[in-house]
């Protein structure tokens, strides 16, 4: 392991990218300590002092706790992240969309320009919201200000647009970090970004559980998240090939065809988007208690849905909604009726099968029964945290979205290291 790093900053090309990476990294996370404008941080430094609950802990979650200091990279890359998943949908909805998704380089380059569009526009929205929930004094789920005292210096109309407009441009300049990053650097721009903000939270959490809880409860956590990343990594490597023969064809005097392949079914197909999915669903009841003035709605959601002490019912919620949208999303990223018109047209067929109908039908009962195991297995990993907390009253940073996104794009970025330093007959990580 030591010697591929150090290989890895042997070749001249390969070590250029990952300062270049670590460079744009570290730009990002001091982007989370500029504060913006116009915020009074004593009185921010009071509220959190109190705690951050509700809707808060995801985006802070995403933002590297950028969003309760109300830095400029305040909303983080969420806007962009929601813009992708809306624009994956609209493949489904929209005609045009997935046209473009089956021309290749050209129409990926036209989703992706939509998707920054997206981006900022949802940026805009977002960053508005933000700033009247300021003015509300109900931003970080702590209730109301004390008497006298305000979250914005000079709450005026002029001030409250700067605010709006530098949230919204810092979205923007983190999304042209990230792309930075793809075009020139190691890894997903965009994935390493939320990795390198997650992965910045952690040591806090483990501080408080080492204070709260002590030495033993400590190492007890420690061991056990080392265990699930272990069993994390086995998992999303973990897939069901499915054997596919070419026939020969003959054009001209050349011979085409006559190879096997496999079709690669990831257990996790959906990676960590079901698990975004069911959290976003299930902060909207305790959104909806401010707005809607109905005391027996409030006492229904604080008893059952509570999203700060979440109970039995609410986890259950949660189990049953991540499954739910691990085969929804697994449904509209992968199409077996399209799979096996292409394997048809190309003269492809799974020994012992049919072309055609027969085919589509046989790739969805494997995927329904891999994404089975798959949708329990995120489940379980979404309702983890939940449990250790309501159990011990101790943060778990081990569980859901940070798991899956911290081990899912070290691995990704870990291969494609892995490939370069291959393509030069060094020692890899992996295959060492």
């Amino acid at each position: 392991m030591l010697r591929a790093f150090a290989n890895a900053f042997k070749i001249p090309d390969l070590r250029g990218k990952i300062l270049f990476t670590l460079g744009i990294i570290t730009i990002y996370r001091f982007g989370a300590y500029v504060p913006t404008p116009g915020v009074d941080y004593g009185v921010l430094q009071n509220m959190l002092d109190q705690g951050v609950s509700g809707p808060a802990q995801l985006i802070n979650l995403f933002s590297g706790g950028a969003f309760t200091q109300l830095s400029v990279f305040a909303l983080g890359i969420m806007p962009y992240i929601t813009a992708s998943i809306i624009m994956q949908l609209l493949t489904v909805v929209v005609p045009k969309v997935d046209e473009w998704k089956k021309e290749g380089e050209t129409g990926q380059k036209k989703i992706n320009q939509w998707t920054r569009y997206l981006t900022v526009v949802l940026a805009l929205l977002q960053s508005t919201a933000v700033i009247f929930m300021i003015g509300a004094g109900q931003l970080l789920g702590v209730g109301q200000l004390p008497p006298g005292t305000e979250l914005i210096v000079d709450d005026t109309m002029p001030l409250r647009l700067l605010m709006i407009l530098t949230m919204t441009a810092g979205t923007a300049f983190i999304m042209w970090l990230g792309e930075l990053i793809t075009a020139r650097g190691i890894g997903n721009g965009m994935s390493l970004i939320i990795f390198a903000a997650i992965v910045s939270a952690m040591p806090g959490q483990a501080n408080i559980i080492l204070q709260n809880a002590g030495e033993v409860a400590f190492g007890v956590t420690m061991l056990v998240g080392l265990v699930l990343i272990v069993a994390v990594v086995f998992v999303e490597l973990g897939q069901r090939r499915i054997p596919v023969q070419y026939a020969k064809r003959q054009v001209g005097r050349r011979t085409y065809g006559g190879s096997s392949t496999y079709i690669p079914l990831k257990v996790n197909q959906s990676g960590v988007i079901p698990i975004i999915f069911a959290s976003s669903l299930l902060f909207i009841p305790s959104l909806l208690t401010g707005v809607v003035d109905r005391p027996g709605f409030t006492r229904f959601i604080e008893t059952h849905l509570n999203v700060e002490l979440p109970g039995f019912w609410f986890i259950t919620v949660y189990f049953v909604f991540t499954m739910f949208f691990a085969f929804f999303y697994t449904a509209i990223t992968f199409n077996p009726q399209d799979v096996a018109d292409n394997m048809k047209k190309y003269g492809g067929f799974i020994p012992g099968i049919r072309p055609g109908r027969p085919t589509a039908q046989y790739l969805d009962y494997v995927l329904t029964r891999v994404t089975t195991a798959g949708s329990i297995y995120l489940s379980v990993l979404a309702v983890l945290p939940l449990i250790v907390a309501a159990q011990a009253g101790l943060p778990f940073p081990f569980g859901g979205a940070v798991l899956l996104i911290t081990v899912g794009v070290a691995l990704n970025t870990l291969q494609q290291v892995e490939s370069q330093l291959m393509q030069r007959h060094y020692e890899g990580f992996i295959k060492g």
